[in-house]
């Protein structure tokens, strides 16, 4: 839930039916109340556990701050996570859903945990074809997609300023990519591109309101089409069922249960 406090506790729930925009980023929206820039910290709360949580801020966007979930990891560790006493409920995915727009794909699959396979392909020389995925258990999504920052390219620039966009966008919270090269290296890791992506793609997902079972593939999607398969999943109850399990039981749950790509 997202509360502006400069408008009399106004609030916002994270969820797809109030998504409002989803150009270069996530916005939400809630009688003409808008959240800008959710992704990163609904991303952070998913890879932490956390699913119930009120953010308090003063303006329409949240702060980019260095373009990674990282900050929001050290801000909710810092402050503490307290377990309740009900059940966590979960979104557990029953069937198959895929959508696919030109060369962009994105599927949702069954899986008895919650995966995510993501690939990007883009014409310049650091990245390519790039895929990673990951498994979001013990601490995976710390350590391997928290850090993972933002990225775009100089030669964009003016024209995505002349748009209206980036406008707070430095060196300091974005990777900066020129023709050849990155601009304010180094790298946090050699694919941090895809890292990114898949950083997205869980925060766009939080939109379902639950953290899911079930293992998602996405090749060049982006965060129109990552809430359009939230919309339409839970459009129709047959595709998903929310279950309530024991966290010890899930935490134990041995690896052949995992979800496999392909």
């Amino acid at each position: 839930m997202f509360r502006r406090t400069d408008l009399d506790n106004f609030e916002v729930e994270a969820v797809c039916r109030n998504v409002a925009k989803v150009s270069y980023a996530t916005s939400l929206m809630k009688k003409g109340v808008l959240i800008s820039t959710t992704e990163h910290l609904l991303s952070a709360f998913i890879g932490m556990g956390v699913d119930n949580a009120i953010v308090e801020l003063d303006n329409l966007e949240l702060p980019i701050l260095d373009g990674s979930a990282q900050p929001f990891i050290d801000m909710i560790t810092s402050a503490g996570l307290r377990q309740q006493r009900r059940k966590r409920v979960y979104l557990k995915i029953l069937r198959p859903y895929e959508m696919r727009e030109g060369d962009k794909f994105i599927g949702v699959y069954p899986g008895e945990r919650y995966s995510v396979s993501y690939a990007i392909n883009f014409p310049h020389p650091l990245i390519g074809s790039e895929r990673f995925q990951v498994e979001l258990s013990n601490g995976a999504y710390v350590r391997e997609i928290a850090p993972a920052r933002t990225f775009g390219f100089l030669e964009q620039q003016q024209a995505m300023l002349n748009m209206g966009l980036i406008r707070g966008a430095s060196r300091e919270n974005c990777i900066v990519l020129t023709a050849d090269g990155v601009d304010n290296g180094p790298l946090r890791y050699p694919d941090e591109f895809v890292r990114h992506k898949v950083l997205d793609l869980i925060g766009d997902l939080a939109l379902f309101g639950k953290r899911i079972l079930g293992y998602v593939k996405a090749d060049r999607a982006g965060h129109a089409m990552h809430t359009a398969i939230v919309t339409r999943i839970l459009r129709d109850q047959t595709y998903a069922e929310e279950i309530t399990l024991d966290e010890a039981a899930v935490a134990s749950w041995p690896e052949e249960h995992m979800a496999v790509a392909d």
